[in-house]
């Protein structure tokens, strides 16, 4: 059982529980994207299983009948055995997904897993017709380009700062040159992007940006944020535009808890309280 401290973060340890957080989510006109916890494998059976798990998981949101897509970490599908693995098990998943209309989302890890999650990621985009999305990170320097080559693709790109502690030589670590960059992509995408603009950011600035932005060039966009994280502004923002909710669970919870804990002053003063009780 999760403790309720780690439930602000987590929406439990099955997928009953956390499409019974879906479905609260719904009712205050946000949707979801749906993680199973799990990342790192390096043998295939836990790859495989985590896959077929997904899979199950679309028909368990058509049965519920709630507004969730899906999210996939690339090394818990297999990309630590193989990237033939990974994209094998990516396909399969996806195929899944096509078929009841839920869109897959593919999560990006640190930068020596990017060549090879764009790879997959623009294969079943141009492959399903853009029911696929990826997310890039700001702090890399390869980012420019990346989304240069994805412009044409139909499908979703997320961006988001950048949480792994990437080298100097492959990643900006200023977070003002991170910001720059940020802001630099999203004016990228919403100038060149059609559609299928994803903005993954807590940060008010980012989010205000975003707005001119939009109104700027009218392309359709959404917010995505993690569950537990400013979600007062989740809420209101989903008064006037599209508003997911990352909402991870499963039995690897504690991982995840942990750094959402120490990634965040206000996170860590959360938690704090809730030991002391107050």
């Amino acid at each position: 059982m999760i403790p309720p401290i780690a439930s602000r973060f987590v929406a439990g340890e099955t997928a009953a529980e956390a499409l019974e957080h879906v479905e609260s989510l719904n009712d205050r006109n946000v949707s979801a994207i749906l993680n199973l916890l799990g990342e790192h494998y390096h043998e295939r059976a836990p790859a495989d299983a985590d896959a077929e798990t997904y899979r199950t998981l679309v028909s368990d949101i058509t049965d519920a009948n709630v507004d969730a897509c899906l999210s996939v970490k690339p090394s818990q599908i297999g990309l630590g055995v193989g990237p033939d693995v990974f994209e094998e098990n990516l396909g399969r998943i996806v195929e899944a997904a096509a078929a009841e209309d839920v869109f897959v989302w593919v999560d990006m890890e640190d930068h020596g897993t990017t060549d090879a999650t764009l790879d997959a990621y623009e294969r079943y985009a141009r492959e399903y017709d853009g029911g696929v999305g990826v997310c890039v990170q700001a702090n890399l320097r390869r980012t420019g380009e990346d989304l240069a080559r994805l412009a044409d693709v139909p499908g979703k790109v997320r961006l988001v700062k950048g949480a792994y502690d990437e080298p100097g030589e492959v990643a900006y670590r200023n977070k003002a040159d991170v910001n720059e960059r940020y802001r630099q992509h999203l004016e990228f995408l919403f100038r060149e992007f059609d559609s299928g603009v994803a903005v993954g950011s807590h940060d008010p600035a980012m989010i205000e940006y975003a707005r001119e932005l939009h109104a700027e060039h009218g392309t359709p966009f959404e917010f995505q944020m993690l569950m537990g994280v400013r979600e007062d502004a989740q809420f209101d923002l989903a008064g006037e535009y599209d508003v997911y909710q990352y909402v991870p669970y499963g039995g690897k919870w504690f991982q995840y808890f942990s750094r959402r804990m120490t990634e965040r002053r206000e996170n860590l003063l959360f938690g704090l309280r809730a030991i002391l009780g107050r």
